[in-house]
C-alpha cells in the first residue's frame, strides 16, 4: 500500500518535477557507470582522483546534451514502446563511440583504454533498465480505493491484431483495467499476451469470479455474425457488460477517442448474416445519373443518401419538408464532397410530396433517371392517432410523387414500403399498401415510368425502432416496457435496408414487389432481456426479485399486431439476387382505384376521420383494424369535450 501510494504521488507530480527526477537519476548513472567500469577493469574501488573525476566529467558533458536532443526526456515511459527503446539504444550507440573516441582510441593517462568500452556497455544497460522498471511500476493504474471501485476491470475477447492493439490503446485510459485475453483458439491458451494470460471460453466464467470482471470487449472483426451471435449468447449468463471498442483506424484519424465506448451492436444478437450487397445491382441505376430522393432527411432516407453518393449520380437532389433533418444530411454529404473530386453535385430541397406543384417544379427543372421515395409517416400509433394527416402524406404525398413521374418520363421510380402492409391491423400499413397499389395500378396503365415497391421488416437504429428505446429505458433504470409477452418482428440493419432498395429497385420490371429473406422473426422480450443482460444488469422477474431491470408489459397499442407477415400471397419467386424475392400481388385496375381514391380525398379534404378509415377498408380488403377509431380529433368531436382528450393526449405522451 505505502508503494502504490508512492507511486500514485510520483505520478501525480508536474511534467517538471517529474523530468528534472530523471534527468538527475541520468546524471548518476553516467557518473558511478565510469566508478564501477574502474571497479571491472582494474579489481579495486577507486576514490574520486583526477584520473576518474576527467572521465566522469566527459561522460556527463557528451552524455546529457546528446540524451536531450535524442528526446530522453520527452517520452512518457509507462507508455513508451519499442520505439522508444530502439532509439534510445542508437543514442547511446552514439555516445559510446564519441566516449570510447576518447578513452580508448586517443586514451588519457591514468585512464584504462578499456574503460572507454566497458562504461558505454553499462550506460546502456542500466539506462534501459531504469525505463524497463519505470515502465512496469507505472503502467498499470495505482489508485485510491474510491477510485478503484470505478475501474472497469475487463477481459479482451480476442488475442489477434484487432485485441492486442486495443490492450495497447486503453492503457491510456485511467477508467479501464485489462485483466486479460479469451479466445477461441486451443494453441493459444495457456501464453501470455502483453505480459497478460490468455485463456479458452470454458474458463471464462471461473475468471470472471476470481478477478470480478466487469466489461468483456469484442475484438473479433474477422469472426462471422453467427459466431459473434453464439459468443453473445454465451456472455449472457456471466452478468457482464459486453461492448466494443472504436477501430484503431478510427482512434488513429481523431475520429473517436477511447472514452468512444460502444454498447454491443444489437444486430449481434439477431443470429443472421449481413445481406452481400451486388456492386452492379447497387450502381446499375445510380451512377452517373440524376436521382433523387424524397424524406431524404429520414432514418432511411438518409441512408440512401449516403449508399447512392457512393454509387457516383452525378447529381443527388435532396428532398425534405423537415428543415433541420436536411440540414443535417447536406452537411454531411458536403463534408465528403470535400474530400473527393469526383463527388456528385448535392442539391437540398425544401419541399413536401403532399404540394404537387412544388414536385412538379422540381421534377420538371431537373429531370431524375430515378425516385427512391422514402417519405412518409412511418410511427403506427401516430398515425391511428392521426389518420387523416396519414393518409394525405402517405396516400396523396405518394399518387403525387408517381403520377408526375409517370407525366415527365421518370424511368425508375421505387417506393419504399413495410412488411405493416401484408394484411393490416393499422391506418399506417394500410395507407402504405394503398400506395403500393396506386404503383401497381399506374404500372399496368402502361408509360415510360418503371414502378417498383420494397417491403422490409424493422429497421434498427431507425428514428422509430425499439432499440433506442430499450437503451435509454436501461440507461434509467427501467422498467424496460413491451406491449406483449409474445410479440415478434423481423429486423434488419439500416445499411441493409437501403442496400435492398437499390439493389431491388434495379431488377424492377414493373408492377413489381419485393421483399428479404430476413430469416427468422425476432422475439421482442428475448430482445429486451439480452440488452440488458449484455449491460451487466439483471432481469427482475418471479425467479429473480432482486435483479435490476424490470421487463413490462404493457399492452399492444391501438392498430398493433402480434406478428409482422412480408408476403400477402405464396408465391413469391426468386431474383438475381439470393436474399431478395419478388412477388406480384393483387390490385384494383386504375379506373375502379380511381374512384376510390376520389371519395379518399375529399374525406381527407372534410377532416373526415371515419370516413377515410371506411374507404380504407373498402379499397385494401385485407384491413381488419386490430381497435376501435382512436383519431384524436374524431373522438374530441364525437365527446363534445376537447378539454378532456387533451388532458388524454398529454397523459398518452
Amino acid at each position: 500500500m505505502v508503494a502504490k501510494a508512492l507511486i500514485n504521488r510520483l505520478i501525480a507530480l508536474p511534467r517538471n518535477s517529474k523530468r528534472a527526477i530523471v534527468i538527475a537519476t541520468d546524471l548518476l548513472i553516467l557518473t558511478l557507470s565510469v566508478w564501477f567500469a574502474f571497479y571491472l577493469r582494474t579489481g579495486d574501488w577507486w576514490w574520486p582522483g583526477e584520473s576518474i573525476l576527467v572521465p566522469m566529467a566527459t561522460a556527463v558533458g557528451i552524455g546529457l546534451p546528446m540524451f536531450v536532443s535524442g528526446g530522453f526526456y520527452r517520452s512518457i515511459f509507462r507508455f513508451s514502446g519499442l520505439n522508444s527503446a530502439v532509439s534510445m539504444a542508437r543514442v547511446i550507440a552514439i555516445y559510446g563511440l564519441l566516449f570510447a573516441g576518447v578513452f580508448t582510441v586517443l586514451g588519457l593517462p591514468g585512464v584504462p583504454r578499456t574503460v572507454g568500452l566497458i562504461q558505454p556497455m553499462l550506460v546502456l544497460l542500466v539506462v534501459g533498465a531504469s525505463r524497463a522498471v519505470a515502465r512496469m511500476l507505472l503502467a498499470e493504474p495505482h489508485l485510491a480505493p474510491a477510485q478503484a471501485e470505478k475501474v472497469h476491470r475487463v477481459l479482451i475477447y480476442g488475442a489477434g491484431s484487432a485485441g492486442r492493439q486495443l490492450a495497447g490503446a486503453i492503457k491510456a485510459c485511467s477508467e479501464m483495467l485489462t485483466l486479460g485475453f479469451v479466445d477461441d483458439s486451443p494453441t493459444l491458451w495457456g501464453q501470455t499476451l502483453n505480459g497478460l494470460r490468455i485463456i479458452g471460453p470454458h474458463q471464462l466464467a471461473a475468471r470472471v469470479a476470481k478477478d470480478d470482471i466487469t466489461d468483456i470487449l469484442l475484438a473479433i472483426p474477422s469472426a462471422t455474425r453467427a459466431r459473434r451471435s453464439e459468443i453473445v449468447r454465451q456472455l449472457r449468463d456471466l452478468n457482464l457488460h459486453v461492448r466494443t471498442l472504436p477501430s484503431v483506424i478510427e482512434i488513429a484519424r481523431g475520429e473517436v477517442s477511447m472514452q468512444d465506448l460502444k454498447d454491443l451492436d444489437i444486430e449481434d444478437l439477431l443470429g443472421r448474416e449481413p445481406v452481400a450487397p451486388n456492386l452492379d445491382l447497387l450502381q446499375r441505376d445510380i451512377c452517373g445519373k440524376i436521382v433523387l430522393v424524397s424524406g431524404a432527411g429520414g432514418s432511411i432516407g438518409s441512408e440512401l443518401c449516403r449508399q447512392i453518393f457512393d454509387a457516383r449520380p452525378a447529381l443527388l437532389l435532396l428532398v425534405e419538408m423537415s428543415e433541420f433533418n436536411l440540414y443535417a444530411i447536406h452537411e454531411e454529404l458536403q463534408r465528403r464532397v470535400t474530400l473527393d473530386g469526383s463527388a456528385p453535385v448535392l442539391i437540398p430541397l425544401l419541399a413536401s410530396v403532399q404540394d404537387k406543384r412544388r414536385m412538379a417544379e422540381i421534377l420538371r427543372t431537373w429531370r431524375p433517371d430515378t425516385i427512391y421515395h422514402a417519405a412518409a409517416y412511418k410511427h403506427v400509433p401516430l398515425v391511428e392517432h392521426n389518420i387523416v394527416e396519414g393518409v394525405r402524406n402517405n396516400v396523396f404525398g405518394t399518387l403525387n410523387l408517381a403520377t408526375l413521374a409517370a407525366e415527365t418520363g421518370v424511368p425508375n421510380f421505387v417506393l419504399i414500403s413495410t412488411d405493416k402492409a401484408v394484411r393490416p391491423t393499422n391506418a399506417m400499413g394500410t395507407t402504405k399498401r394503398l400506395g403500393e397499389m396506386i404503383l401497381q395500378a399506374l404500372h399496368a396503365g402502361g408509360g415510360e415510368t418503371r414502378f417498383s415497391m420494397v417491403r422490409f421488416g424493422n429497421v434498427l437504429g431507425s428514428s422509430g425502432s425499439v432499440v433506442p428505446l430499450f437503451r435509454k429505458q436501461i440507461a434509467e433504470g427501467g422498467p424496460v416496457t413491451i406491449t406483449h409477452a409474445d410479440i415478434t418482428r423481423y429486423f434488419m440493419t439500416i445499411p441493409e435496408a437501403a442496400q435492398l432498395v437499390l439493389q431491388a429497385g434495379a431488377m424492377g420490371a414493373g408492377g413489381d414487389v419485393f421483399v428479404l429473406d430476413m430469416g427468422e422473426p425476432v422475439r421482442i422480450q428475448d430482445l429486451a432481456r439480452n440488452m440488458i443482460e449484455l449491460s451487466g444488469l439483471s432481469v427482475r422477474d418471479a425467479d429473480n426479485p432482486d435483479g435490476e431491470i424490470e421487463i413490462k408489459v404493457v399492452g399492444l397499442r391501438p392498430g398493433e399486431k402480434l406478428y409482422e407477415e412480408l408476403l400477402i400471397g405464396d408465391n413469391p419467386t426468386p431474383t438475381e439476387h439470393a436474399r431478395i424475392l419478388r412477388a406480384r400481388e393483387s390490385f384494383l385496375p386504375w379506373s375502379e382505384l380511381k374512384a376510390y381514391l376520389a371519395m379518399l380525398e375529399a374525406a381527407v379534404e372534410q377532416g373526415d376521420a371515419a370516413r377515410a378509415r371506411s374507404l380504407l377498408r373498402s379499397v385494401v380488403p385485407e384491413f381488419a383494424p386490430s381497435s376501435d377509431l382512436v383519431d384524436w380529433v374524431a373522438r374530441a368531436r364525437s365527446t363534445g369535450d376537447a378539454e378532456a382528450d387533451t388532458l388524454a393526449v398529454d397523459q398518452a405522451a
